[in-house]
Parts: structure tokens; sequence; C-alpha cells
């Protein structure tokens, strides 16, 4: 039986990594895709090391389309197809809407909102080529269903994905091709870490009151860990889902119900 294949963007580190590991382990063929070559490397090593020659690293830059395209076609010659494509790829930038800088702003909108738009796309069309479906799914976030202080461009492009995913969920559904989303809240991570450093310059405090402060926001009182992530991505790759599209979960220990 012919395996699965997976593209996650952003997968080098943190919840892209968590992601590729645990598909992998699911029998899947992975492509780790990330701007940080040598960080990939070191997943794909670390994957094929359990799972032999089931993972591949790539290089590549979301905001860029004709790189999006350009690794969906290096996957296709290096895998023979494609099953699901997640779009992990992401950044962060804190301030105040007032203070952003527009240079910091643009770019997050080329990785978050441009890059999600650019892996649809590539995704879609490979799927629509192959003519027996596929699966779709897209990092958005806890920002994505309430706007947070001092995440104004970051809310915005997670908004604009959940909305772009449900157009792409209603226009592709004739191609049996499915798009949901996963919305992390507390996750600790490199981003995590950045995210509380800098809110907490912010807001003149440290970054441990910074964090204990959105931890006790939670129902459960504990952050969630990539692998907790990369469960619902699994469940949401996984012929389980089949007939679920268009939808977004939060993965948040129960910070907001919606």
């Amino acid at each position: 039986m012919t395996k699965k294949v997976a593209i996650i963007t952003g997968s080098g580190k943190g919840i892209g990594s968590a992601i590729a590991k645990q598909l992998a382990s699911e029998n899947y063929l992975v492509a780790i895709a990330d701007i940080d070559e040598i960080a990939a490397e070191k997943v794909k090593d670390e994957i094929n090391e359990k799972n032999e020659n089931s993972a591949i690293a790539y290089k590549i830059d979301v905001a860029n389309r004709n790189q999006v395209f350009s690794l969906v076609d290096k996957v296709i010659n290096d895998f023979g197809h494609l099953d699901v494509f997640i779009n992990n790829a992401g950044i962060a930038y804190i301030n105040s809407i007032v203070d952003s800088d527009p240079v910091q702003v643009e770019r997050l909108l080329d990785v978050n909102l441009k890059g999600t738009f650019w892996g649809i796309q590539a995704a879609a069309k490979q799927f629509q080529i192959q003519g027996n479906g596929g699966k779709i799914i897209n990092a958005a976030s806890l920002a994505s269903v309430e706007g947070s202080a001092l995440q104004g461009s970051y809310s915005a492009s997670k908004f604009a994905i959940r909305g772009l995913g449900q157009s792409a969920a209603k226009e592709l559904a004739k191609d049996n091709i499915t798009v949901n989303a996963y919305d992390p809240g507390i996750v600790i991570t490199q981003l995590r870490d950045y995210i509380d450093e800098r809110t907490a310059k912010l807001k003149n405090t440290t970054p441990e009151k910074q964090r204990q402060s959105v931890i006790d926001e939670i129902a459960l009182k504990k952050p969630a860990t990539p692998q907790d992530v990369a469960n619902v991505v699994s469940f949401f790759a996984s012929e389980k889902a089949n007939y679920i599209t268009g939808q977004s979960i939060l993965i948040d220990g129960g910070m907001r119900f919606h």
C-alpha cells in the first residue's frame, strides 16, 4: 500500500517539528520544509533514525509564492504524490498597533497570511491534478478567535487565515479537498518565549510573570505542548476527519470557549 505524503511548512522546530514526527510515526512520508535549512535537516535526521527514508528536508520561504509551488513540484518528484499539506509556518510580532513597524507588519502578513494563501493554492492545484482529493490544514491560533492586545498584526493574520480557510473549503469541496485549521493557545516553544519576553518588556514586568498570567487564564491550569497540537493535526489529516471541512478547533486547555 502506498504511503501517504505530507508537507509541513515551518517544521524545523516547535509545533511543526512535532507534527512531522507524529505523522512519520503514523507511517507518512514527510516533507520537512523550513526557512532554517539546518533546523529542517536536524528534524529530518531525527525522523529517519526511527523511520528510515521517511523524511526529506527542504529550504523554503513561504512568503515567496514561487518557492511554495516549487516545493510541491520537488515533493512530487521525490515522493510521487501528495495527500496532506499543512500550512504551519508562521511568525509573531509583538507591539502596540500605533507603534508597529510597517516593515515588521508587512513581513508578518507575507509569511502568515500570504504564505498560507500560496500553500492552499499550490496544494489545491496538485490535488486537482491527482484527482482523488486531499487535505489542507492551516495554523490559525487562539488569536484568530479573540484579538489580543499587542498582537494586532498577528491577530489580523490569524483571523484572516480562518476566513480564507472557510472560503477555500467551500470552493474545493467539489474536488473532495477538505480545509481545516488548528488554533493553539499557549504552547511552550521558542516562539512563545519570544512572545512572553517581548510582552513583558512592553508591560514592564518579567517574562516569568507574564507567562504565569496567561497560564492562570487556562481552565486546565497548564500550557500545551507541541505534541498536544500535533495530535489534533494528526486527526485532521486522518480518514476520521473526512467529513469535516471549513472548521477550526481550539487547543488551549479552556482559555476561551466558542
